[in-house]
């Protein structure tokens, strides 16, 4: 059968140049382009890495002349510039070009500051700036004293390149969500509906002409490009980009795919489910977006911080040109010394600290599977204590499956499982279904089937292979008055006190009801979830589990994983209680949980995680979002708070703490001693400093979750 369609790359025809999808949704847009500005680093609004970049070539070509020809360089070079009619303006006009054309994103900034009554980080550049500059035009209009053009133009020159190394570092910061953005094909196949000509079962449309309903076509390789349900065909997609998860997924007919995942080599045909806002792809995005705007604790603390040492700075430049005035120096002197006092007590690495670690730390988890929708909640993670599991659809999978299978003495396991998921291979029972799931994992080919009869409430009855066997729980066992062996009898005795439940394969023969074999059915644990208790306890966190099911399930469960506390037959209006006795005794809570009765919990621990997969209302109501649904990776959010606040503290203490030693050595007490800062020095000390943060700051990418 051929398949009509039209092949697109993803790029312009003329440009070669990635194109977006048209239509795409707002959140998609606001998560791609060129970065004009960060939502947590408010002096750069309206700022790019471009505008920066080339301001700074420009200033750097404009500033070497001023250096040749001032007075600084052949002073300490111990040379004499080329002379000509003229050579002497070389420097002010070189630096009034710098100041005018280099200085306007400070001064425009400074305003900004100001107006908002606000003044830091641009207001305290702005002003060290207008001094020079004001200072050097004075002089050149007669005014007695050395002018500081080359100082200026350095002192431009050097911060621009400061700026433009930050907005580098907060650009590839954010990089992901513009990453996550362009998972989505341009374009998608769809199936027409009521084609009568084979060769145009297909059409090619925009993602802007998907609707919910339409039937895609996703081939080998392809982006998925809409949320959907497979219904048909079979491949393994690769959902790394999404969920982190990197190893294949296998989608059969029913299965639910995302959009932005990539088809392998199998063809499927989807129902789409959600397109543009709707889908888990412009979820991610949109909850990415808002943890990077949301603002922490720390943050504040460094806001505050910046907001203090902006004024100490102030006032130390005007003690400076005081004390120096009244030391005897000259003007010259006192205004080089104030401008230095200005540009090293810059906050500017203050500033940088924790936006910069916000938004990697933040992209590092979801780039791991961690949505974090309040970064609050993230910081908070370093302190927890312990961890209460909701038990099903988090630490189990909230379905039923055959944990166990004992046969008669004499029978193989597989013979009277492939006769037992035969004869339940029609019904849609949760029963049925887990021991069908189980024979089909086996490899088991299942015999056919030639009548079938049920009976409402006992069980069901069908022939194969010339026999007559029943397939049903305790309540068909007794219909039948069948007898259980005394093996069989200690395996139910077991499951009964564990909680699970037990199905029998019945064989209907001339005189008697024979029990061919038992089926042990419960709620299956997740095989991640042993694994996320042992990552726990090796963190030193307590485990606690909190379910409304009895306490033989519950401890059942709790004994297999190496829980510690177990609170059963929990009301859904209790969990909430709960949690804050625990909170009362002194424990820093995690609540992790996915259906509509834990959001009350989820919003009442001190770290709200919902499982991904878990209710809408319950992905609402967490701190942070697990996309696998691995309970595994519950410690992973620990350890990435606890990895983000070493570099907030770090950040801090350098942004901060250097300002100790460089403000008095900017303001000349050692002067004396012949060791005086210039303003060029101490804008390379500045710039120095960002530096630092924004590398250490990246350091984060490395951190092992």
């Amino acid at each position: 059968m051929a398949e009509h369609e039209h092949q697109h790359h993803g790029h312009d025809s003329q440009s070669g140049q990635p194109v977006h999808p048209a239509g795409d949704t707002s959140v998609l847009h606001a998560a791609d382009g060129d970065q004009e500005g960060h939502a947590g680093h408010d002096a750069h609004a309206g700022h790019s890495v471009a505008m920066f970049r080339d301001k700074f070539w420009l200033t750097l070509f404009l500033t070497l002349p001023a250096l040749v020809w001032g007075h600084m360089m052949q002073s300490v070079l111990d040379y004499r510039a080329p002379m000509f009619p003229g050579s002497w303006w070389i420097p002010a006009i070189c630096g009034t070009a710098v100041f005018a054309y280099g200085g306007w994103p400070f001064l425009q900034g400074a305003v900004r500051e100001l107006r908002n009554r606000a003044p830091g980080m641009m207001t305290l550049i702005a002003l060290a700036i207008v001094v020079a500059f004001a200072f050097s035009a004075a002089v050149a209009s007669g005014y007695p004293g050395m002018p500081l053009w080359e100082e200026l133009a350095s002192l431009v020159t050097i911060m621009l390149l400061g700026h433009w190394l930050e907005m580098r570092a907060i650009s590839q910061a954010q990089g992901a969500l513009g990453a996550l953005a362009r998972l989505l094909p341009n374009v998608a196949t769809r199936v027409v509906a009521g084609a009568q000509d084979l060769s145009e079962l297909t059409e090619a449309v925009p993602i802007s002409a998907v609707r919910e309903g339409d039937i895609l076509l996703v081939r080998p390789g392809q982006g998925v490009p809409a949320d959907g349900i497979v219904r048909a065909g079979v491949s393994d997609v690769n959902e790394s980009a999404i969920t982190g998860e990197s190893v294949p997924v296998r989608k059969d007919v029913g299965d639910r795919v995302i959009a932005g995942t990539v088809n392998g080599s199998g063809s499927m045909r989807i129902e789409v489910m959600g397109t543009g806002d709707r889908t888990s792809l412009a979820g991610i995005i949109r909850l990415v977006a808002q943890a990077q705007a949301t603002r922490s604790r720390a943050q504040a603390l460094a806001d505050r911080a910046a907001f203090w040492l902006t004024w100490i700075a102030l006032g130390s430049g005007a003690l400076t040109f005081l004390g120096w005035m009244t030391a005897g120096q000259t003007v010259a002197y006192a205004v080089e010394r104030v401008v230095t006092v200005l540009v090293i007590a810059c906050p500017h690495a203050l500033g940088l600290a924790i936006p910069l670690v916000v938004a990697i730390s933040t992209t590092r988890g979801a780039e791991a599977g961690l949505l974090v929708r309040d970064r609050r909640g993230l910081e908070e993670a370093r302190n927890v204590t312990t961890v209460v599991f909701d038990k099903t659809g988090t630490l189990t999978r909230g379905e039923v499956g055959m944990v166990g299978l004992t046969p008669s003495d004499g029978l193989a396991a597989d013979d009277v499982l492939r006769l037992a998921a035969a004869i339940e291979s029609d019904s849609e029972h949760p029963i049925a279904r887990a021991i069908v799931r189980a024979a089909r994992g086996r490899g088991l080919a299942l015999p056919p089937v030639a009548w079938f009869e049920a009976y409402t409430g006992r069980g069901v009855r069908g022939r194969i292979e010339e026999r007559d066997l029943y397939v049903g729980g305790p309540t068909l066992l007794a219909w039948l008055q069948a007898t259980l062996p005394d093996a069989l009898e200690r395996v139910v005795a077991e499951a009964g006190g564990r909680g699970e439940g037990t199905v029998f394969l019945i064989e209907r023969r001339p005189h008697e009801h024979a029990v061919l074999a038992t089926f042990v059915v419960a709620d299956m644990i997740r095989p991640e979830s042993r694994e996320a208790i042992d990552a726990l306890h090796a963190d030193g966190v307590a485990v606690v589990m909190m379910t409304g099911d009895a306490g033989a399930v519950a401890l059942a469960v709790a004994g297999d994983l190496g829980i510690d506390t177990v609170f059963a037959g929990v009301l859904p209006a209790d969990k909430a209680a709960r949690i804050q006795e625990l909170q009362r005794s002194g424990e820093r809570v995690a609540m992790v949980g996915d259906g509509v009765n834990d959001a009350p919990a989820l919003v009442t621990a001190d770290v709200g995680v919902a499982m991904g997969a878990g209710t809408d209302v319950a992905v609402e109501a967490g701190d942070v979002v697990l996309v696998r649904s691995d309970p595994r990776d519950v410690a992973r959010i620990i350890r990435l708070s606890r990895a983000t606040y070493r570099k907030m503290v770090q950040n801090l203490w350098w942004a901060a703490g250097y300002n100790i030693v460089a403000i008095p050595l900017a303001a000349g007490v050692l002067a004396s001693s012949g060791f005086v800062l210039s303003p060029t020095i101490g804008a390379g000390l500045m710039s120095l400093s960002t530096i630092v943060v924004a590398v250490n700051a990246q350091l984060l990418r490395r951190v092992e979750l």
